[in-house]
């Protein structure tokens, strides 16, 4: 049963940037494989100690479903609480070196094949200025898993010491071409912050290429990529005048409903109030685009603190793992690190979070430095 777990997970990494669908059924059948096991053994589910602030933060936001505005509505997206069990389930179907390998080259196809279709599609079939979407539905949920991959491939393409690097080299290349395409300005700088941590713990004199990849970034690129580019520094974009008053809305909306929020799924239900003084273009969004002001003003105070738990302790717990300098260890434990960051600074411009393909291989990243490190600690 352990190859099955094994089997339907490596299935989910090979479409987890391509189908949305065939994640979601090869996770399903992961899923089955892994609790069907659990209980044939008798056994208490295995986990890195990081889990457990998202288990306090499952917990306030059924509490949170329950107080809801719309209890129904919040109780069905609850459902999608059940995509956290992807830690215990990486844990157990990443059982040795090999496999880890194995399911790590199942993620590199999965990209590269994201990334030749993005650009297929810009070279070919997009309009001028149009955001590319690769497989996924919206650009942002593109830009989300690429802005994941290229951390841990720029990481693995360093650190690692055989030939494998230059098959993430690729992978990077690749991705990073897409990432750009998806004009999606958050996961930019959330790679930016990402590329420092690796090449912080790669070499540290290599930090200057950031400015170096930055400037260049603004030099090569197509004239609509700069455009988008420097509208980051724009008080009168659009976009950014939006999130502004989505931050003032959220605010007001914590100090309204400190405890419970307004409930899972319900935040747009509610700043359509007048007084949260939201524009009428505002209001057709159904988030308040930050990680930090949405969970808070939809799942409450005592959620948001158990998440940003969460964040701290596996950010300290990695940083544990790169004290004994492994060399088998350190190219996936610097990955997840760079990823858990681009995520977490992304996330103050976008609700990252909350894009379950997004929070899937997050967790997966995550995790598996901690899965490697049960193994060589059981080896030695």
């Amino acid at each position: 049963m352990s190859s099955l777990v094994w089997f339907f997970f490596v299935i989910y990494l090979l479409f987890s940037l391509v189908s949305i669908s065939l994640i979601q059924i090869a996770l399903s059948l992961a899923f089955f494989c892994w609790l069907f096991l659990i209980i044939k053994q008798k056994s208490w589910p295995r986990f890195p100690s990081f889990f457990w602030p998202l288990v306090l933060y499952c917990v306030f936001s059924l509490l949170s479903s329950f107080r809801s505005v719309n209890p129904k509505i919040s109780l069905v997206d609850s459902r999608e609480l059940l995509l956290f069990l992807i830690v215990p389930i990486a844990f157990t179907a990443i059982s040795s070196e090999k496999s880890l390998k194995k399911a790590n080259y199942f993620l590199l196809i999965s990209a590269c094949a994201s990334a030749l279709y993005s650009l297929f599609i810009f070279f070919f079939l997009a309009e001028p200025g149009e955001r590319i979407t690769g497989f996924m539905g919206h650009w942002m949920t593109q830009a989300g898993l690429l802005l994941l991959f290229c951390s841990f491939a720029l990481s693995l393409f360093l650190l690692l010491k055989n030939r494998s690097r230059f098959l993430w080299a690729c992978g990077f290349a690749l991705s990073t071409m897409a990432l750009v395409l998806t004009l999606t300005r958050s996961a930019w700088i959330g790679l930016a912050f990402a590329a420092t941590v690796v090449l912080a713990f790669y070499k540290p004199k290599t930090l200057i290429l950031i400015p170096i990849a930055i400037s260049l970034f603004f030099i090569l690129s197509p004239q609509h990529v700069k455009r988008r580019a420097f509208s980051i520094f724009s008080k009168r974009h659009y976009s950014n005048a939006q999130r502004i008053e989505y931050f003032h809305a959220g605010i007001q909306i914590i100090k309204e409903k400190p405890i419970f929020g307004t409930g899972p799924c319900t935040i747009d239900m509610v700043f359509q109030n007048p007084k949260y003084g939201l524009s009428e273009l505002a209001k057709r969004n159904v988030h308040l685009h930050s990680n930090i002001i949405q969970i808070g003003a939809e799942r409450g105070i005592p959620a948001l603190l158990a998440w940003l738990v969460f964040i701290g302790w596996a950010s300290l717990s990695l940083l544990r793992l790169l004290r004994d300098k492994n060399p088998i260890l350190r190219p996936v434990t610097v990955g997840a690190l760079a990823a858990l960051v681009g995520l977490f600074v992304a996330g103050f411009f976008e609700y990252n979070f909350g894009d379950s393909e997004i929070t899937v291989l997050f967790l997966y990243l995550i995790t598996i430095p901690f899965a490697l490190a049960k193994m060589i600690k059981r080896g030695s």
